[in-house]
């Protein structure tokens, strides 16, 4: 099967397509014959060598039809999703004309769209529900801070507490991008920086605040919390460096709620892919309830473009490739 693998760690050209085995079939794994997969700012890291981890075929996320399936969890034919369980990591990924993955990190997502738009839920919506619905345990009527919200992860966040019934503070750096962040139901949009605590107006009464700039922001983002607040740490668009000198007894105020999420979980035994109810949020999509369309679409030849779009900060949304 024709595949792009990882040559070396570096720049653009360490992306090289490659003639490779498909993958044999194996008991409690799912071969699925890939129709298009997301762009994650993961598989730059890996692509650097910045990350721990980094299989020959980068990509953790796809979607496709099932191949085989040893174990009967999936009908072969089905429409499904994979996401993590070592795609792209341990495991050879998505960035192939078929992948295997974990049984346990295989969902169906059976509705009638574009594979170019089903693409575009797996990772970025199964991470977002999760962050606001599980972490944050956000209820409508409450307010959200949502940092570094025009990112794909980021919008499909503020797409999905404004469905929750929530109302939504989003962050940008650019002011070009408040009219979009607005349009998706935002109630306000914020200039991102280190110092919004000092700045916004519902400090120390925000419900819950999903950061995705990362650990030069978390701090100021607890400083934001009433009490029983909560943030959930989910993303490092600043940048990977640590929080330094962290001491809770001094930056943090009582009674405020510090969580994670890292992806990287699903398919564990407590952290369920079918916890996501991925079919739900696809069919939300289909009906047109939510707007979930990748801002843009590359063919498969064209992944070191895809990646020079997503480093140079131009993704503006989802990138998608298709077969």
């Amino acid at each position: 099967m024709r595949a792009i693998v990882l040559e070396k760690f570096g720049g653009l050209d360490s992306l090289v397509y490659a003639e490779i085995p498909e993958p044999e079939p194996l008991e409690g794994h799912v071969v699925i014959e890939i129709k298009a997969f997301g762009i994650n700012h993961a598989e730059m890291h890996m692509r650097r060598g910045e990350w721990a981890e980094a299989a020959q075929v980068s990509g953790i996320e796809c979607v496709g039809i099932v191949k085989s399936c040893p174990g009967g969890e999936f009908p072969v034919g089905a429409k499904v999703a994979a996401l993590m369980g070592g795609l792209g990591r341990s495991i050879n990924g998505s960035y192939a004309q078929f992948t295997r993955a974990p049984a346990s990190n295989v969902a169906l997502i059976e509705a009638e769209l574009p594979w170019a738009e089903l693409a575009a839920i797996p990772e970025t919506y199964a991470t977002a529900w999760t962050c606001l619905f599980r972490n944050l345990e956000i209820k409508q009527g409450q307010t959200v801070l949502i940092r570094g919200a025009t990112s794909s992860f980021g919008q499909a966040a503020v797409k999905l507490a404004v469905n929750a019934g929530a109302t939504v503070i989003a962050t940008t750096r650019s002011a070009a991008r408040f009219a979009k962040l607005e349009a998706m139901g935002a109630s306000r949009v914020e200039i991102e920086g280190p110092d919004l605590s000092k700045r916004i107006a519902e400090a120390k009464q925000i419900d819950a605040v999903l950061d995705l700039v990362g650990n030069s922001t978390i701090l100021d983002s607890l400083a934001m919390l009433g009490r029983g607040g909560r943030a959930c740490l989910a993303g490092w668009l600043g940048g990977l460096a640590p929080i330094p000198d962290f001491n809770p007894l001094l930056q943090m105020s009582s009674g405020v709620y510090l969580t994670f999420f890292g992806s990287f979980v699903f398919g564990t035994p407590g952290f369920p892919l079918s916890d996501v109810p991925l079919q739900a949020i696809a069919a939300d999509v289909a009906a047109g309830r939510l707007d979930a369309k990748p801002s843009r679409v590359f063919s498969f030849d064209e992944i070191r473009e895809a990646h020079r779009v997503m480093e140079a900060n131009e993704a503006n949304g989802k990138l998608v490739v298709v077969h």
